[in-house]
């Protein structure tokens, strides 16, 4: 599945997107390549023992920008455009953080997936080596699988006071249930964005999407965790306790037979955008990010949480087995945790901030998204959401197997 982070909606498109980069995984799926298959190629792989794209074994390179900092370095691999740069006179939160800790501070944007990520550090990490980067940023249910393998360290947590800033609702997460491995980056949720000039009325559940008024006009993410996971959510299943494939099967089967039927135009990654504005789709499942600013320039798009409730995500901080610069990696997360640090993250990716007391800082940088409940969501809203379940990597691949037999790639 490949997913991709939408680009701010305020600044020049960067690039792919963290969401639309997630969006591309599906197309191991998509070739028939069942996960387990494909780590166990790359676990055998000789030629590919001495990196991890930029990420190589510890020795190789130093993981530094150069030049020996005051206080140590730090290499922080991230998604792609998801962090306020330095550009247009204003200072971003590297350089911030370089100048107040006195840290040489590496950060580059080469996690672009999941799945290709793990496959690159897998065999380093499985022979008990190193990678450079002393923090990575996988998603929730990836950072469980590392968790499971025994490829992270525990967060020097003592060292990070600002840790106490995290929402309440990220706590006790499937992926990380005592909060010893990993901190949330950034987080977002999954419902129904629509065109009500096409629709004609407002939209409110998952059974929208298969009214046959709308056939050959709706739309599905091919990111597999918040297609499946709304239609399961919509039966009245708690995505969150999943270990089975037959406890997903009827919702596979449901969007099986609406792509027969034709009732799904298309199944997308991040390359909705001109669909949803222009009509060509009525209604497809979303992300919040991606529609919220989208809306800015086309009010007839809407986005909506179905009264079933939405999926929600989260890409984390973790540190890989065996990382060097721990106590600088404290030093990073404790400064992003920052209410005010934060906030300038937030008005730059406008994502859905994991620390607490970002929306006053907020309100001094741009008022207006400090209102916005897409990224302030309420109590009663973050209640309507699920994160999907840590499954095993035999069930996984029966998931991976059965979707994408259906997008088809």
């Amino acid at each position: 599945m490949t997913t991709q982070r939408p680009t701010p909606f305020n600044s020049p498109r960067r690039g792919l997107t963290r969401r639309q980069l997630l969006a591309r995984a599906g197309a191991l799926g998509a070739a028939g390549i069942s996960l387990p298959a494909f780590l166990a190629a790359c676990g055998s792989s000789d030629g590919d023992s001495g990196s991890a794209g930029s990420t190589p074994a510890s020795g190789s390179t130093s993981g530094t920008s150069g030049g020996g900092g005051g206080s140590g370095s730090l290499f922080f691999e991230n998604w792609p455009a998801y962090i306020d740069l330095t550009e247009d006179g204003a200072t971003g939160t590297v350089d911030r953080f370089m100048e107040a800790t006195g840290i040489d501070m590496r950060y580059t944007e080469a996690y672009n997936d999941n799945t290709e990520y793990f496959a690159k550090i897998q065999p380093i990490l499985g022979r008990g080596e190193t990678i450079d980067p002393d923090i990575i940023a996988p998603t929730g249910w990836m950072a469980g699988r590392l968790l499971t393998l025994g490829w992270l360290d525990k967060l020097p947590i003592d060292q990070v006071p600002n840790a106490a800033n995290l929402r309440a609702d990220l706590q006790g997460a499937a992926w990380d249930p005592t909060g010893e491995y990993s901190l949330p980056w950034q987080t977002g949720f999954a419902g129904i964005a629509y065109n009500i000039d096409v629709t004609g009325r407002e939209l409110t559940s998952v059974d929208d999407l298969f009214d046959p008024e709308f056939a050959g006009k709706v739309g599905a993410l091919t990111e597999m965790r918040d297609t499946i996971g709304l239609l399961l959510m919509a039966e009245g299943v708690n995505i969150s306790t999943l270990t089975s494939f037959e406890e997903a099967a009827p919702a596979f089967e449901r969007l099986e037979k609406a792509k027969a039927d034709g009732q799904i135009r298309r199944f997308h990654g991040n390359d909705y955008f001109d669909d949803l504005s222009n009509g060509n789709f009525a209604a497809t499942i979303g992300w919040s990010g991606d529609v919220a600013g989208l809306a800015r320039d086309n009010p007839a798009v809407r986005f909506v949480f179905p009264e079933s409730g939405a999926t929600a995500w989260a890409d984390t901080m973790v540190i890989p087995k065996g990382a060097k610069n721990v106590d600088a990696a404290a030093q990073w997360m404790n400064f992003v945790y920052d209410p005010a640090q934060a906030a300038k993250i937030t008005a730059s990716v406008q994502y859905v901030s994991p620390v607490d007391g970002v929306q006053a800082e907020l309100e001094k940088i741009d008022p207006s998204l400090a209102e916005d409940p897409l990224l302030f969501p309420d109590e009663a809203t973050l209640a309507q959401t699920q994160t999907f379940a840590q499954l095993s990597e035999d069930v996984e691949a029966e998931y991976d197997a059965a979707f994408s037999s259906i997008i088809g790639a």
